[in-house]
């Protein structure tokens, strides 16, 4: 039975970002390594996806108020 492992760019692709970005992303250990290259399982990238904190989370940069 074949195996399919998504790279970078489906990575990206799924979550709906550049492949550029993906770089800022702290991904999870890849299921495989082909060469250089890392590959991930659907379930691998689903499940860590699931578990990152949402947007926001932390503080981040705080609101702008407007001062009339």
């Amino acid at each position: 039975m074949t195996q399919h492992y998504l790279s970078v760019t489906q990575v990206a692709q799924k979550l709906g970002i550049t492949t550029a970005a993906v770089s800022n992303y702290k991904l999870p250990e890849p299921d495989v390594m082909i060469g250089k290259t890392r590959g991930w399982s659907e379930t691998t990238i689903d499940q860590w996806n699931a578990s990152r904190p949402g947007r926001g989370v932390g503080g981040g940069r705080p609101r702008k108020t407007n001062k009339d």
